[in-house]
């Protein structure tokens, strides 16, 4: 059985169509499967929408948090909720093309315990959104623990022991694609074109994607700490340097007030230690969210707990 996982946030008028391209693909592949709705705490009729499928597809499981959680945690919830033997997890506002299905199917029938698919373009992408992905990725992939694929996404087919294995990773502080790259197992990619959404705006805002490369960059490496200690070694070298400098100029009686040079150095270093004081507090933020051991998330509502529910029948629940 094949379990598709979609996390929706607000994405009312798209979920229908979403559903009936998914419908058509998995039809057309005459293999069981199952599509997990999570929705992430939206404020429209996104919710109102799936429970309306889920109550005419015996396919279709849908799953409400009690409030915004955000993207990745939505995917965590459904690959820990998926009953497949593969699980594919893909937006639903038909960035990621169900069309696509087929091939990392395929992949998966040949041996592949992962199928991450790769954008090599997106339709609707201006310069500098493809300049900072670019440059993000080959910032990362340089102070990574482990590789990051650039133009990577959330659109991947993962085999029953990746997930099982997915599981055991619990942080809050969570960048999917980095665990999965560091999961191992034998992986392989599928190359795609993103097309333009079918209707409505993103809403990954410009603040949640730099949370998200943020969360990136800090659990998937301890470099930025390193460098802020290289930093205050060569601090402290070049200001050994510039204590010879000043000595030497008192010895040969030719100081003069220093206020101008003082003020940089205080400028330079205040500002050093300042940019160290705030990259130990990113670390020391994540380690007091870890220490809570909060749940990741909770549900408000799950159709599967319905009685009634045709998902339910169809699973022998």
């Amino acid at each position: 059985m094949i379990s598709i996982v979609t996390p929706v946030y607000n994405e009312e008028d798209n979920v229908v169509y979403f559903h009936d391209e998914v419908t058509r693909v998995m039809k057309d592949l005459a293999m069981d499967y199952e599509i997990l709705y999570v929705n992430d705490g939206s404020t429209d009729d996104t919710e109102e929408k799936i429970r309306a499928l889920a109550a005419a597809d015996p396919h279709v499981r849908a799953i409400s948090f009690a409030r915004n959680f955000g993207h990745q945690v939505a995917i965590t919830c459904g690959m820990d909720l998926a009953d497949g033997d593969a699980v594919i997890t893909m937006d639903g506002d038909m960035q990621h093309p169900p069309a696509l299905i087929p091939r990392l199917v395929k992949k998966w029938q040949e041996g592949y315990d992962i199928v991450q698919t790769i954008r090599t373009a997106t339709e609707d992408a201006g310069l500098v959104k493809r300049l900072t992905s670019a440059g993000y990725y080959a910032f990362i992939n340089a102070i990574a623990d482990s590789p990051i694929r650039p133009g990577g996404s959330d659109f991947r087919l993962m085999d029953r022991k990746a997930i099982l294995t997915f599981r055991r990773f619990r942080e809050h502080s969570r960048f999917i694609r980095g665990i999965v790259g560091n999961l191992g197992y034998r992986q392989t990619t599928v190359n795609f074109v993103a097309p333009p959404r079918h209707a409505g705006k993103s809403k990954f805002s410009m603040k949640k994607m730099l949370h998200l490369a943020m969360d990136g960059i800090l659990t998937n490496s301890t470099v930025p700490l390193r460098l802020v200690f290289y930093m205050g070694i060569l601090s402290a070298v070049g200001s050994f340097f510039l204590i010879l400098y000043v000595l030497g100029c008192w010895a040969m009686d030719a100081t003069v007030p220093g206020w101008a040079t003082m003020t940089i150095l205080l400028s330079f270093f205040g500002s050093l230690q300042l940019l160290g004081l705030g990259i130990a507090g990113e670390y020391i933020s994540r380690i007091f969210r870890e220490t809570q051991a909060r749940p990741l998330y909770w549900i408000a509502a799950d159709t599967a707990d319905d009685e009634k529910s045709p998902w339910r029948k169809a699973r022998g629940r």
